[in-house]
This record gives C-alpha cells, sequence and structure tokens, in this order.
C-alpha cells in the first residue's frame, strides 16, 4: 500500500507581499512624494527672492535624499524576501541617484529642473504601484 501525504493547498495569504513590508515601503513613498512637494514649493518661493527659502529647499532635499535610502532597503525587502515586484528597487535606487545629480547640479537649472520632472513621474509611478492590489502579489 502506499501512502499519500496531502498538502495543504497554498492559501490567499501565502502568495501575497508581508503586509508589514508593504505598508513599510508605501509610507516611504509617500514620504518621499510629500517631501518632493515641499522642496518644489519652497524652490518656487526661493526663486521669487527667499535666501532663507532656498536653504530650507537644500535641507527639505537632504531629507528627502535620506528617506530615499530607506525607500531603496524597504523596497529591497519586499523584492528579495518578501517574493514582490523587483522594479520598484530599481527604481527607488534610480530615485536616490537623480536626486543625488539634483544636489550637485543645483546651479545649472537646465538640467535640476528636468531632472526633478524625472524625480517627481517616477514617485507618482511608485505611488501609484505601490497603493494597488499588484503590489501584494507575491512572484512565484
Amino acid at each position: 500500500m502506499q501512502e499519500v501525504i496531502a498538502t495543504a493547498a497554498p492559501t490567499d495569504q501565502s502568495r501575497e507581499v508581508s503586509a508589514g513590508l508593504l505598508y513599510g515601503l508605501r509610507i516611504l513613498i509617500v514620504a518621499q512624494a510629500l517631501g518632493l512637494m515641499a522642496a518644489a514649493s519652497f524652490a518656487g518661493q526661493a526663486v521669487n527672492g527667499g535666501e532663507e527659502l532656498a536653504e530650507t529647499h537644500v535641507m527639505v532635499g537632504m531629507v528627502v535624499h535620506l528617506i530615499a535610502l530607506l525607500q531603496i532597503v524597504a523596497a529591497v525587502l519586499v523584492w528579495r524576501p518578501g517574493r514582490g515586484a523587483g522594479w520598484p528597487a530599481l527604481v527607488s535606487l534610480v530615485l536616490f541617484l537623480v536626486g543625488m545629480g539634483q544636489h550637485f547640479s543645483w546651479e545649472m537649472l537646465g538640467t535640476h529642473v528636468p531632472s526633478g520632472l524625472v524625480l517627481f513621474g517616477l514617485t507618482v509611478a511608485l505611488l501609484l504601484w505601490s497603493w494597488s492590489p499588484r503590489a501584494a502579489v507575491r512572484r512565484s
């Protein structure tokens, strides 16, 4: 006689990315978006003649860099051990690198402004993905 070993069918929960990891990434992406909006606001006001607002723009930019670093870590955790999508980790790295380029190109508005738009576009893409049901789906 052969012995049949029954295995439990995979549940929907086993096919989802850890809620804690995903929620942490979502919080960081929202913080990134809010930080970028604040930085853009201070930049616009600094152009109209506020020296102290230019300094505030730089300080907010530094906070955005810190958030971007944390976001890379969270995105890698969602990707590797969490078995979620990998592209958000790559986009988070690009956000960090473009943000560093922003920091060093502040005198060249022809580069600074377009790369700021790239930051916004990538952040919006991450924001939309992170709150969609697809973000919780695990890779096979």
